[in-house]
């Protein structure tokens, strides 16, 4: 049933994506195909924006500015690019740093050897006035001593403010990878990192894990009958109720354009219903207002289905069956929490710390 929904929903996205291409009258490249599909789905919220702030000024989108804003949003590259470039920067830093501290060296090893030379110098001077030449060289040689450590001392201060800098924008290339732009909720990348990270953790210390996987129910008439903003309201709504029901070492995840994945370390099927419950409650008791119009919209719900790491398990096996029990919940008439036991299965529940 899972893999039936999935279809239709993937239909339905890949049928729109087809129809944007033919209002735009666009060629059919497999990028146009790509850029109007997620646009569909409302995977990237920054791609959205910028089409639709487009088609208002324009009227159309052009294959120029497709292509555009494909290689802006949606190019595989686009990430790998930004990092070869603080990369570079970063090599510039380090390069110039050590032509810094070299230079610096030659200065403190010209310094040293200036103090030699004067020291067996002045053992067998008795001239006063060569004595004082000989102790003015040495000012000075301290004196260029110095500035030289004062100079590197102000290059080390720059560069670790740029380097400092250079991390800054590493993480937020970090953050953007493995962030939904529309939610602030970590993405499926980070998603499918995580599943696979403590599926290997559990099955090596015994300490289970929960899942939940949510669906927005009725979500495609939001998007038909208000339109993708208000969409984009109703997903930001069910994100924050997530964000508000779980706790700091839980790792929660907008998984697709409706569906939500929640990892729960360490938490039972017990405690995981909870969980689940809350959210599901916290979505139900908010009322939807269109920003635009100040229209009330209703209550939106969700389906909720829990699974547990059970011996032997893969990532794959476990989402199959929190996939299976939120089918089961849409199935029995959705805006309910199912677990895996609710599917006739056992969930091996001593192995959940």
């Amino acid at each position: 049933m899972a893999d039936e929904d999935d279809h239709k929903r993937t239909i339905k996205y890949g049928e729109s994506a087809i129809s944007y291409i033919k209002k735009n009258t666009l060629p059919a490249y497999p990028r146009s195909y790509e850029l109007w599909y997620t646009y569909s789905a409302g995977y990237n919220q920054g791609l959205n924006r910028a089409v639709n702030d487009s088609v208002k000024q324009n009227g159309r989108i052009s294959t120029d500015e497709m292509l555009t804003l494909y290689g802006r949003f949606l190019s595989p590259t686009r990430l790998g690019d930004r990092l070869d470039e603080v990369g570079t920067k970063v090599s510039r830093e380090v390069e110039e740093l050590v032509d810094s501290i070299k230079l610096c060296t030659d200065a403190t090893s010209d310094y040293g050897a200036a103090l030699e030379q004067a020291g067996e110098k002045i053992k067998s001077v008795a001239d006063p006035e060569k004595l004082q030449m000989y102790v003015t060289h040495l000012v000075k040689s301290t004196q260029n001593a110095v500035t030289s450590n004062r100079k590197l001392e102000s290059q080390l201060l720059e560069s670790k403010k740029h380097i400092e800098s250079l991390q800054s924008a590493l993480e937020a290339i970090r953050y953007e990878s493995l962030t939904d732009e529309l939610t602030t909720l970590n993405n499926r990348k980070h998603f499918e990192n995580s599943i696979e990270k403590i599926t290997d953790q559990s099955s090596d210390s015994g300490r289970g894990f929960a899942l939940l996987m949510t669906d927005i129910d009725h979500f495609k008439k939001f998007n038909d009958t208000y339109g993708h903003q208000t969409g984009d309201q109703v997903l930001r709504l069910v994100a924050l109720a997530v964000k508000q029901n779980i706790k700091a070492q839980d790792i929660a995840c907008r998984y697709g354009g409706e569906e939500f994945a929640i990892i729960l370390p360490h938490t039972d099927l017990e405690e995981a219903k909870k969980i689940g419950e809350s959210i599901r409650t916290a979505v139900m008791s908010k009322e939807l207002v269109k920003r635009s119009t100040g229209e009330n919209l209703g209550r939106v719900t969700i389906s909720v289905g829990i699974a547990c790491y059970q011996k032997m398990d893969t990532a794959h096996s476990i989402l199959s069956r929190a996939d299976e029990a939120l089918y089961s919940a849409k199935n029995a008439g959705r805006n309910l929490v199912r677990t895996e036991l609710d599917l006739g299965g056992s969930s091996d529940q001593e192995n959940v710390a």
